[in-house]
């Protein structure tokens, strides 16, 4: 089973990333202003992942899903990345770019997959 990492941004506030079982990051969130709301977006994404659609926005002619989705996206050095939205639409969860859409899939399913792992706070970034 993964984990929610916590830990303080270096800008300020906290941010956490999603790690599957073997230590690799599956996806990270935004910054937010206060451990507490961090540890709101690891539920969210938690509850919002295991109901979440799937919009893939590199198909030509894609069909709008409703919140919460999943939707994969072509970045600006072409690799394919997904971002998680939950219910209200707020972005809780991004990836790092895959080189293949497979990959990024796959990435997808992991996040399902560890959706509702523990949550631990570092003390440093």
């Amino acid at each position: 089973m993964g984990k929610y990492v916590i830990k303080p941004a270096k800008s300020g506030g906290f941010s956490f990333s999603l790690k599957a079982g073997n230590g690799e990051v599956i996806g990270t969130s935004e910054v937010y202003t206060t451990l507490d709301a961090a540890k709101n977006g690891c539920a969210s994404v938690g509850k919002n992942a295991l109901k979440a659609n799937l919009e893939d926005q590199t198909v030509e002619g894609f069909e709008q899903q409703k919140h919460p989705k999943f939707q994969i996206y072509l970045d600006k050095a072409g690799e394919f990345r997904f971002r998680l939205l939950a219910s209200n639409g707020e972005n809780v969860l991004r990836s790092e770019g895959y080189t293949t859409k497979a990959g990024c899939k796959n990435g997808i399913s992991s996040v399902v997959r560890n959706a509702e792992s523990d949550v631990t706070v570092q003390e440093e970034a």
